[in-house]
């Protein structure tokens, strides 16, 4: 579980899934970059433990007869607080219009178990994001909108570019939201010095001008995303589900 910046161990439930598969999750899961207590359990006794003690991470397999997998997310979304709800399956269409946080493909072998475990334990870490934009009413929009997703953010602004190279000097964030005007040193000026320094540093541009020529620019210069403002809960949903490698 999350104390403070630290994590214990996170419980991940998997529900479901095939001998052969649940030993890759299981393998997996014992090698990524946090402590991860990993059940496999069957639906009936998922349901049990959901509703005695939770888990922070719930995988439920796409195979399982949709009485019995409607029955395990329904548990799922009632416990809390909440875990990250996640399906397996084959491909996008594997939800079937259920409420998840996710959709997994299947893992074909122990190191890609190991990466989808790694990315469903990174959704419940807090994710330090900093919001750059020179107005003081867009950076607390943009907080709301972010603050209102269902990912873990730890948020920090910086007003205009050149506090926002020192803080992301500290090497301590993975994504940043750019706003593309700026007085000073602009989005792009900034853009290129934050992706010198550190070159996987995920950015996402913002900006209220509609032209192609700047989105296509920003994405040829490193950007993870470029928004147009206004956007909304879902846009940024769309946007982090890509940041944790995620189908949505």
């Amino acid at each position: 579980m999350p104390v403070g910046d630290d994590i214990l161990s996170l419980r991940m439930l998997l529900v479901g899934a095939p001998p052969a598969e649940r030993d890759l999750w299981l393998r997996g899961a014992g090698n990524i970059s946090v402590p991860v207590d990993f059940f496999a359990q069957e639906p009936v006794e998922a349901q049990s433990t959901l509703n005695r003690i939770g888990t922070d991470i719930c995988i439920v397999d796409s195979a399982l007869p949709p009485a019995a997998k409607t029955a395990v997310l329904a548990a799922a979304r009632a416990r809390q607080p909440r875990p990250m709800i996640f399906v397996c399956g084959a491909g996008h269409d594997q939800a079937n219009g259920e409420r998840v946080d996710g959709v997994l493909r299947r893992p074909g072998s122990l190191e890609e178990a190991r990466k989808l475990a790694e990315c469903c334990a990174r959704t419940r870490i807090p994710t330090r994001v900093l919001i750059v934009d020179d107005s003081s009413t867009m950076r607390s929009i943009v907080r709301k909108v972010l603050t209102a997703t269902r990912f873990n953010l730890d948020i920090h602004e910086a007003q205009e570019g050149f506090a926002a190279l020192k803080e992301v000097g500290t090497g301590r964030f993975s994504l940043v939201f750019l706003d593309y005007q700026m007085p000073g040193i602009n989005g792009f000026e900034t853009l290129g010095e934050m992706k010198r320094a550190h070159p996987k540093l995920a950015v996402v541009m913002m900006t209220s001008t509609v032209d192609n020529a700047i989105a296509d620019r920003a994405h040829a210069a490193g950007v993870m995303a470029f928004l147009k403002k206004p956007f909304y809960v879902q846009d940024i949903e769309a946007v982090l589900e890509r940041y944790f490698g995620f189908y949505g």
